[in-house]
């Protein structure tokens, strides 16, 4: 279990007790005499993210009061007990009383003790909580052990996490499950039909990869997971301004947080036969780097024109997919960190995704919604896939033009899938730019939540 959970304490819990502006009245008044006089001495006012700390009669802690929003306020963060384990003292806690969503808040408090420390000194805080009797603290475990898992590898640094060490870690994930694991490397990626992964990592030292992890029954329904891993993306020789490439060790998102959902697929023994793919490269410039207007041959067939090399994580996608399509599976996702024209659009923290499965597109809207893991459905709009055409190819990676990115390059993968009973899109940030409580700016775990829930209502 993780370690911020406690279900057998050796003394009795503290006990925090939520409350919005209009419950604390009641609840301070509720209060013994010593404790309202010093809440009232504190002007405590149970705003939202405001915590008040009352001591017993023998100087130890009391009981500790919350603030949330209102249960109908918009803006209401469900998240919002993610910032406990930063304000509370060392300890053992409980829930005294209900927040919005008791499942969320538990999960909440354990991200909210999330701590990047492989470069420095960062201590979790000595905090732990009881779960609630109402939840199911194993699968809260399973989420937050994804979520550190997928912050960790987007966190580490290029230097650290280029495609041999990705693979790695794949590697130490299947191994733990008892899953298979392959790996194409370098010049065999061409000799092996996926041109376009090596072309656009044959110009880095670091040999780009095809990571291939198989787990379950082969009798249960495919369900194939696709992960953009590009380590670190200096646009090519497109090159990338400097501000562009300074987080762009999370390039490699879409594959964190695909492992980080087959390892939630694996720990729950969903009954499905999951297969993970994940071309990792590194899209670097060098006298062999792929060029505009280069033209290759896909693994599909189809020939790509390069309109621009900073669109390169579509073609990782495209070679990776077409193999996925290949095995015909009842469902495909794929997950990547592609453009910056979803930011634009809908900011860092709600990615669009994509599918023309109407049942599914509901059901990830809801459980999205559901599981505080926010996705907004965009439209593969068929009168912008003209837009992809070029002149000496099939098709071109990147149209001039600028509108409607994150539209496009959908359109552009979707060329790559045909045989996927259902196939989804999603395309994340991976990357939370200043904190929220229990999302530290960092590397994020972004629909990873929410499709593993809809895995597991429908192959649970």
């Amino acid at each position: 279990m993780h370690s911020v959970f406690e279900t057998a304490p050796a003394s009795p819990a503290i006990p925090i007790t939520f409350a919005t502006t209009t419950t604390w009245p009641a609840i301070r008044d509720g209060l013994a005499a010593p404790a309202r006089r010093f809440a009232l001495a504190s002007e405590f006012a149970a705003k939202p993210g405001k915590c008040l700390i009352l001591p017993s009669a023998d100087g130890q802690i009391a009981q500790v009061i919350f603030g949330l929003e209102e249960e109908d306020a918009k803006s209401r963060d469900r998240f919002r007990p993610g910032a406990l384990p930063d304000l509370l003292p060392p300890g053992t806690y409980r829930f005294a009383n209900a927040p919005y969503d008791s499942r969320l808040a538990t999960l909440a408090f354990a991200l909210g003790s999330y701590r990047f420390s492989r470069y420095r000194k960062a201590e979790a805080p000595d905090v732990k909580l009881v779960p609630p009797d109402d939840v199911d603290a194993g699968d809260i475990t399973r989420m937050t052990e994804a979520a550190v898992l997928a912050r960790d590898l987007i966190n580490t640094p290029s230097n650290d996490m280029g495609p041999e060490e990705l693979a790695q870690a794949a590697q130490v994930l299947a191994t733990r499950f008892g899953a298979s694991f392959n790996c194409i490397v370098g010049d065999e990626l061409p000799r092996r039909n996926f041109p376009l992964i090596h072309a656009v990592g044959m110009a880095s030292p670091r040999a780009p990869r095809l990571i291939d992890i198989g787990w379950g029954d082969p009798s249960h329904p495919k369900v194939t997971l696709v992960g953009k891993g590009v380590c670190f993306d200096t646009g090519g020789l497109d090159l990338k301004p400097s501000s562009g490439m300074l987080i762009m060790k999370k390039d490699m998102g879409g594959a964190a947080n695909v492992l980080a959902l087959a390892l939630m697929v694996m720990d729950a023994k969903l009954k499905v036969r999951l297969r993970v793919l994940i071309p990792a490269v590194e899209n670097a410039v060098a006298g062999n780097a792929f060029r505009p207007l280069d033209i290759f041959t896909s693994r599909k067939g189809l020939t790509v024109e390069i309109g621009n090399t900073d669109a390169e994580g579509r073609l990782v996608l495209a070679d990776a997919l077409a193999l996925a399509d290949e095995e015909r599976p009842d469902l495909l996702v794929d997950l990547g960190t592609l453009t910056g024209a979803a930011r634009v659009a809908l900011g860092p923290d709600l990615p669009p995704f994509y599918t023309s499965d109407e049942t599914l597109a509901l059901d990830i809207a809801r459980l999205a919604q559901q599981e505080n893991d926010p996705l907004w459905r965009l439209p593969l709009w068929p009168a912008y896939d003209a837009w992809l055409d070029s002149k000496v190819a099939d098709i071109n990676n990147a149209p001039s033009g600028g509108f409607a990115g994150s539209i496009t390059c959908a359109l552009f993968l979707q060329r790559f899938v045909e045989a996927a009973k259902s196939w989804l899109h999603v395309d994340i940030y991976g990357w939370t730019p200043s904190a929220k409580p229990a999302r530290p700016e960092g590397g994020e775990c972004q629909a990873a939540r929410a499709i593993y829930k809809y895995l597991s209502e429908r192959y649970g």
